[in-house]
């Protein structure tokens, strides 16, 4: 009994209609993030072909995964305790052995890549297992479930790590439809069935809170990249000019997202009946697409700012028009999710991308530059104006 007791302490006490903070430790873990999120624009970056940008987009995938995932196990657990807290720090070694594997995941550090990633997934929900008393049932039985599916993608991504070339992005691609859709199908196990999104209680807030901090880290890297590559540059009116327009388009995004979006979400899952449906769909799955976004607008940013005159080439356009449209995609639906409409603004935005898709590469990279940060602008300030006379959603 007292050791039910000392388990179903390390549990964060959700008190309704109480925010829970975000912890000092969770901004530290995340601090390696900021590091991995880097990491892929610079592969991508140098590595923008088909299979370059198919192994990249694979890699994202795993990076955000391992942090949601992160972040739901913290939500449940408290990391102000001491265990949680060192299992934290304990994710965030891991995580830096990750990021730092990343540009030659497909190479030489594949296996390490992948000991990381399973590393941290099993051992999280393992630590979860051992964490939830047998009294609560549900719990420890989700915390079962979890771990059975994350086990089985960790063979995948371990035989990936052993393998080479196609055989190895097939694996790990393996790996991540199993854990992908896992959470859809509620974790099913054979004789046990599915958990109940009831099971899954969490506080709403906290949620938001941690995947609105990742937009963030994600916006922070576009601002790194914009200002030091900036930095090496002759200031001449081209570079000047491309710099602002890089500002101003992080800028956009960051509007798009936090202005209204962001505080109705949260108050929204917090009032939710339901917050692990919401949670699941609105910030484990839809945020991806904004995240994704946000990274290739900055290998955008960084490929106008070295090259901002002449005709566009392929990965200008791809990363110029993609990045955007890849956002304001995410943002839709995230907004979708609980405001139950489309947002018009963003809809316009996306076919005026499409439209501007048409004709891009006749463009230069500055004046590409310039126009879809218009749109984004345009976006930002409808969207502001529509919603001024419903402040509260």
């Amino acid at each position: 009994m007292a050791a039910d007791t000392a388990r179903g302490a390390l549990f964060r006490r959700i008190v309704p209609n109480q925010h829970s903070r975000v912890t000092y430790a969770e901004l530290f873990f995340d601090l390696v993030f900021v590091f991995a999120v880097t990491q892929i624009s610079h592969t991508l970056l140098g590595n923008f072909t088909p299979l370059g940008a198919l192994q990249v987009t694979l890699l994202f995938l795993a990076v955000w995964w391992v942090w949601v995932y992160t972040s739901w196990i913290t939500n449940w657990l408290d990391p102000e305790k001491t265990p949680v807290r060192l299992l934290l720090f304990s994710l965030t070694l891991g995580g830096l052995v990750l990021s730092t594997s990343i540009p030659a995941a497909f190479d030489g550090r594949g296996l390490w890549f992948a000991i990381a990633y399973a590393a941290m997934q099993v051992g999280k929900t393992i630590f979860l297992w051992v964490s939830t008393p047998p009294s609560r049932t549900l719990a420890r039985m989700n915390a079962v479930r979890i771990t059975i599916w994350l086990s089985g993608s960790a063979v995948f991504w371990i035989a990936g790590g052993l393998a080479t070339g196609e055989l190895r992005l097939a694996l790990w691609a393996i790996a991540l439809c199993i854990e992908y859709i896992s959470p859809a199908v509620r974790f099913w196990i054979h004789r046990y069935g599915a958990s109940s999104v009831a099971d899954w209680v969490i506080e709403g807030g906290h949620i938001a809170e941690r995947c609105a901090g990742f937009i963030i880290i994600a916006l922070g890297e576009s601002i790194v990249v914009t200002g030091a590559t900036f930095a090496d540059l002759t200031w001449t009116t081209e570079n000047v000019a491309a710099f602002a327009s890089a500002f101003i388009g992080s800028l956009a995004m960051w509007w798009i997202y936090f202005h209204k979006g962001a505080e109705s979400g949260s108050e929204q899952i917090s009032k939710s009946s339901e917050p692990g449906r919401l949670a699941r769909l609105a910030y484990t799955y839809l945020h991806m697409p904004i995240v994704a976004g946000i990274i290739v607008s900055a290998v955008a940013d960084e490929l106008v700012l070295k090259h901002p005159l002449g005709h566009s080439d392929l990965r200008t356009v791809l990363s110029a028009i993609g990045g955007p449209l890849l956002f304001l995609v995410g943002t839709i639906l995230f907004k979708h999710s609980f405001r139950g409409f489309l947002q018009l603004s963003h809809g316009v935005g996306i076919i005026a991308l499409g439209v501007l898709a048409w004709f891009a590469g006749e463009l230069s990279p500055l004046m590409l530059s310039v126009l879809t940060s218009a749109i984004m602008i345009v976006v930002a300030v409808w969207e502001s104006i529509s919603l001024r006379s419903a402040p509260a959603e």
